[in-house]
Protein backbone atom coordinates (compact mmCIF):
# COMPACT_ATOMS: atom_id res chain seq x y z
CA UNK A 1 0.00 0.00 0.00
CA UNK A 2 1.43 3.32 -0.94
CA UNK A 3 1.40 6.40 1.28
CA UNK A 4 -1.09 7.94 -1.12
CA UNK A 5 -3.40 4.93 -0.64
CA UNK A 6 -3.21 5.28 3.14
CA UNK A 7 -4.49 8.70 4.26
CA UNK A 8 -3.36 8.17 7.88
CA UNK A 9 0.22 7.46 6.80
CA UNK A 10 0.16 10.37 4.37
CA UNK A 11 -1.02 12.74 7.08
CA UNK A 12 1.34 11.62 9.84
CA UNK A 13 4.36 10.64 7.78
CA UNK A 14 4.50 7.28 9.56
CA UNK A 15 3.74 3.84 8.16
CA UNK A 16 0.49 2.06 8.89
CA UNK A 17 0.76 -1.23 10.73
CA UNK A 18 -1.44 -4.25 10.28
CA UNK A 19 -0.54 -6.74 13.01
CA UNK A 20 2.13 -7.88 15.43
CA UNK A 21 3.16 -11.48 15.99
CA UNK A 22 6.08 -12.30 18.27
CA UNK A 23 8.69 -14.78 17.09
CA UNK A 24 9.95 -16.58 20.17
CA UNK A 25 13.35 -18.22 19.81
CA UNK A 26 13.46 -21.54 21.68
CA UNK A 27 15.47 -24.75 21.90
CA UNK A 28 12.55 -26.96 20.74
CA UNK A 29 9.39 -25.89 18.90
CA UNK A 30 7.15 -28.95 19.40
CA UNK A 31 6.53 -28.63 23.17
CA UNK A 32 5.72 -24.94 22.74
CA UNK A 33 3.19 -25.66 19.99
CA UNK A 34 1.55 -28.35 22.16
CA UNK A 35 1.27 -25.86 25.04
CA UNK A 36 -0.99 -23.66 22.90
CA UNK A 37 -2.83 -26.25 20.79
CA UNK A 38 -3.46 -29.00 23.35
CA UNK A 39 -4.28 -26.78 26.32
CA UNK A 40 -5.68 -23.53 24.95
CA UNK A 41 -7.34 -24.44 21.66
CA UNK A 42 -4.96 -22.66 19.30
CA UNK A 43 -4.52 -24.10 15.82
CA UNK A 44 -1.19 -24.79 14.17
CA UNK A 45 -1.23 -22.54 11.11
CA UNK A 46 2.17 -23.36 9.69
CA UNK A 47 5.15 -25.55 10.40
CA UNK A 48 8.59 -26.05 8.91
CA UNK A 49 10.49 -29.24 9.68
CA UNK A 50 14.28 -29.24 9.66
CA UNK A 51 16.55 -31.88 8.15
CA UNK A 52 16.09 -34.12 11.21
CA UNK A 53 12.29 -33.98 10.91
CA UNK A 54 11.88 -31.90 14.08
CA UNK A 55 10.17 -28.56 13.67
CA UNK A 56 12.42 -25.54 13.28
CA UNK A 57 9.53 -23.08 12.91
CA UNK A 58 5.78 -23.02 13.59
CA UNK A 59 2.90 -20.58 13.91
CA UNK A 60 -0.03 -21.02 16.28
CA UNK A 61 -3.14 -18.86 16.10
CA UNK A 62 -6.46 -18.31 17.82
CA UNK A 63 -8.87 -15.45 17.27
CA UNK A 64 -6.64 -12.39 16.74
CA UNK A 65 -3.57 -13.81 18.51
CA UNK A 66 -0.67 -15.25 16.52
CA UNK A 67 2.58 -16.57 17.99
CA UNK A 68 5.58 -17.82 16.05
CA UNK A 69 8.33 -20.11 17.31
CA UNK A 70 11.74 -20.71 15.77
CA UNK A 71 14.62 -22.81 17.06
CA UNK A 72 17.86 -21.16 18.11
CA UNK A 73 19.70 -23.63 15.89
CA UNK A 74 17.80 -22.54 12.76
CA UNK A 75 18.37 -18.85 13.54
CA UNK A 76 22.08 -19.51 13.95
CA UNK A 77 22.19 -21.58 10.75
CA UNK A 78 20.91 -18.52 8.85
CA UNK A 79 23.01 -15.95 10.71
CA UNK A 80 25.81 -17.59 12.72
CA UNK A 81 27.23 -14.22 13.78
CA UNK A 82 24.01 -13.47 15.74
CA UNK A 83 24.66 -15.86 18.66
CA UNK A 84 25.20 -12.98 21.10
CA UNK A 85 21.82 -11.53 20.12
CA UNK A 86 20.07 -14.70 21.32
CA UNK A 87 21.18 -14.38 24.94
CA UNK A 88 20.14 -12.01 27.65
CA UNK A 89 16.80 -11.00 26.17
CA UNK A 90 13.50 -11.59 27.90
CA UNK A 91 9.92 -11.11 26.96
CA UNK A 92 6.51 -11.86 28.40
CA UNK A 93 3.32 -12.37 26.45
CA UNK A 94 0.28 -10.60 27.91
CA UNK A 95 -3.04 -12.02 26.73
CA UNK A 96 -6.35 -10.38 27.57
CA UNK A 97 -9.33 -12.71 27.78
CA UNK A 98 -12.96 -11.54 27.54
CA UNK A 99 -14.11 -12.58 31.02
CA UNK A 100 -13.16 -14.05 34.38
CA UNK A 101 -14.84 -17.26 33.20
CA UNK A 102 -12.30 -17.40 30.34
CA UNK A 103 -9.52 -16.69 32.84
CA UNK A 104 -10.78 -19.64 34.91
CA UNK A 105 -10.68 -21.88 31.81
CA UNK A 106 -7.12 -20.79 30.98
CA UNK A 107 -6.02 -21.39 34.56
CA UNK A 108 -7.60 -24.86 34.57
CA UNK A 109 -5.97 -25.74 31.23
CA UNK A 110 -2.57 -24.65 32.55
CA UNK A 111 -2.91 -26.04 36.08
CA UNK A 112 0.42 -27.89 35.90
CA UNK A 113 2.44 -25.21 34.07
CA UNK A 114 5.16 -23.59 36.18
CA UNK A 115 3.60 -20.60 37.95
CA UNK A 116 5.52 -17.34 37.68
CA UNK A 117 2.90 -15.26 39.51
CA UNK A 118 -0.32 -16.76 40.88
CA UNK A 119 -3.74 -15.29 40.27
CA UNK A 120 -4.02 -11.81 41.72
CA UNK A 121 -5.86 -8.50 41.46
CA UNK A 122 -3.88 -5.60 40.05
CA UNK A 123 -3.97 -1.94 41.02
CA UNK A 124 -5.31 -1.19 37.52
CA UNK A 125 -8.34 -3.45 37.99
CA UNK A 126 -7.56 -6.69 36.20
CA UNK A 127 -7.37 -10.24 37.49
CA UNK A 128 -4.21 -11.96 36.21
CA UNK A 129 -1.91 -14.95 36.46
CA UNK A 130 1.42 -15.77 34.82
CA UNK A 131 2.97 -19.11 33.86
CA UNK A 132 6.07 -20.26 32.01
CA UNK A 133 5.58 -22.10 28.70
CA UNK A 134 7.91 -24.94 27.61
CA UNK A 135 10.24 -22.57 25.73
CA UNK A 136 10.90 -20.69 28.96
CA UNK A 137 8.84 -17.60 28.09
CA UNK A 138 6.41 -16.03 30.53
CA UNK A 139 2.75 -15.91 29.50
CA UNK A 140 0.24 -13.78 31.40
CA UNK A 141 -3.53 -13.97 31.17
CA UNK A 142 -5.74 -11.09 32.28
CA UNK A 143 -9.43 -10.38 32.55
CA UNK A 144 -10.62 -6.79 32.88
CA UNK A 145 -13.97 -5.92 34.44
CA UNK A 146 -16.93 -4.91 32.36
Amino acid sequence: MSVAANPVAAKSGTPAVKSLAPVLIVDAVEPCVSFWTDRLGFSKESEVPGDSGSLVFAIVKKDGVEIMYQTKASVLADTPDQAADLTGHSTALFISVPSVADLDLAEQALHDAPVVKPRHQTFYGSTEFYVREPGGNVVGFAAFPG
